[in-house]
Order: structure tokens, then C-alpha cells, then sequence
């Protein structure tokens, strides 16, 4: 039987799941995606759950597209699958907040998918880098549309057009990334980070991170009002009654995530 392409493990509230080709850096085959999203969907969907950290298994968080798959896909053949339209849509659905922990190269749709992710922790190895027009194309993940909004248009337009790499120590200085740690301590690091967001109210989680997310999407204006209804239907929670009790009684709250 061949291996898994996608591994899932789960540390308290905390699911684990890590790309599984390490023979070829993690590539995003088609059959990873779809083992990757479903990994994604069944974690959203467990109450047990509260966050979730992607890895990557070997050398490389991941590689890029595959470029052999790739290859065979013609103009027609593209339009029609939605090629890598679905990793970004599938992504986009997950309310739980999702930590990148990368090592090594981030390249292509593997920096793509790595700022799908909510928040990035880079061990000192990490290379980020959108290089398809070395191969004749551009990024088709999201790369020309995340990376002006993570790091800037100068900077982001210099990396899509001439394929350049940035490490980790420039990607932390440039805002991709929050953190930066020696390589044996990343996935660490993200799991007790994501240990931490797994510990507050699992809907207030979910509402913030709408609200972030949103904001790069609405005006200023449209966004204020936005944060404030959302900011306003958490004092129907259970869990915004419990946190505001807590704090007045000076104990720890116990979340209901309801």
C-alpha cells in the first residue's frame, strides 16, 4: 500500500496534520489537496478540536504545485477543473484558526499555501518564493493577491516577476511570517501556540478570525460595522456571560464554546 500523503495527529485540542511526500518536497498533487481538505473539513467540524497546525513531513513544507501534473493541463483542461481554485476556496471555509509551521522551502503553491494559513511561525531554514515565471506562468494560488497584502506591492511585485527568494529572517522583517525559531523547535512552538487559541472560547475564535479576515476585504467603514455586530452577538454567548463572570469572581473561566 502506498503511504498517506496526508498524516493527522491531535495533542489536547490541537489537530496536527502534516504533508506526506517528502520524496518529492510535499508537492500538492491533486490527491494531496483532496486528503488535505478533507484532514481540514474533519477537524472544523470536531468540537474537540479548537486549532489546528500544518506541517510539512522532511526537508521542504512544500515544494509547490506538481509540476508534473501540472504539465499535462492545457488551457481548457484548467478553466474546467478549476485547478487550485479549490484548495483556496476549501481553505477559506475552515472557521478554526490554522498555524503554519514551516521548514525549509515554501515555494510556489507551497508559499501560497502557507499564506492560506492564519498565522506563520518559520524555523531559520524557511524559504519563501513565488517562481512560476521561470516556468511560464504565474502564481495561481493566491500568490499575487496574499503576498501585496502580507509583505507589500515593492516587494511582493519583486518576488512574482523575478522569481527571487526571501529566508526567514527577511519574510519575519517583511511581516510574512510572526516568528522565526531554530528549525527543531517550530512545529513546537506552533503547537503550543495553537494550544493556547484552543483554550479560549471555540466561537469567539471563530468570530475573530472572520473579523480579520474581513478586513481585507471591506473598507474601513464596512469593516468598523462588520466588527462591531460581530462584537455585539458575542454578548449573547454562554461563553461571553462566563468570561465576564470569571473576571469579576478572578477565576479561570470555564468555556462552554456555545
Amino acid at each position: 500500500m502506498s503511504e498517506p500523503m496526508i498524516l493527522t495527529e491531535e495533542i489536547g485540542r490541537v489537530g496536527i496534520i502534516t504533508l506526506n511526500r517528502p520524496k518529492a518536497l510535499n508537492a500538492l498533487s491533486g490527491a494531496l489537496i483532496d486528503e488535505l481538505l478533507a484532514a481540514l473539513r474533519s477537524y472544523n467540524k470536531n468540537p474537540d478540536i479548537g486549532a489546528i497546525v500544518l506541517r510539512g513531513n522532511g526537508k521542504a513544507f512544500c515544494a509547490g504545485a506538481d509540476i508534473k501534473e501540472q504539465k499535462e493541463l492545457d488551457f481548457v483542461g484548467a478553466y474546467n477543473t478549476d485547478y487550485l481554485k479549490n484548495l483556496n476556496d476549501g481553505i477559506f471555509a475552515i472557521h478554526k484558526p490554522i498555524i503554519g509551521a514551516i521548514n525549509g522551502y515554501a515555494l510556489g503553491g507551497g508559499c501560497e499555501l502557507a499564506m492560506m494559513c492564519d498565522i506563520l511561525y518559520a524555523g531559520k531554514s524557511a524559504v519563501f518564493g513565488q517562481p512560476e515565471i521561470k516556468l511560464g506562468t504565474i502564481p495561481g494560488a493566491g500568490g499575487t493577491q496574499r503576498l501585496i497584502r502580507a509583505i507589500g506591492k515593492s516587494k511582493a511585485m519583486h518576488m512574482i516577476l523575478t522569481g527571487d527568494t526571501i529566508k526567514a529572517d527577511e519574510a519575519e522583517a517583511a511581516g510574512l511570517v510572526a516568528k522565526i525559531f531554530d528549525d527543531q523547535e517550530t512545529v513546537k512552538e506552533a503547537i503550543e501556540t495553537a494550544q493556547k487559541i484552543a483554550s479560549f472560547s471555540a466561537p469567539v475564535i471563530a468570530m475573530a478570525k472572520e473579523a480579520v479576515n474581513e478586513a481585507e476585504e471591506l473598507g474601513l467603514k464596512s469593516g468598523l460595522h462588520f466588527e462591531s455586530r460581530l462584537y455585539h452577538s458575542s454578548f449573547g454567548l454562554a461563553d461571553h456571560s462566563e468570561g465576564f463572570g470569571a473576571f469579576l469572581q478572578k477565576r479561570q473561566p470555564e468555556w462552554a464554546h456555545k
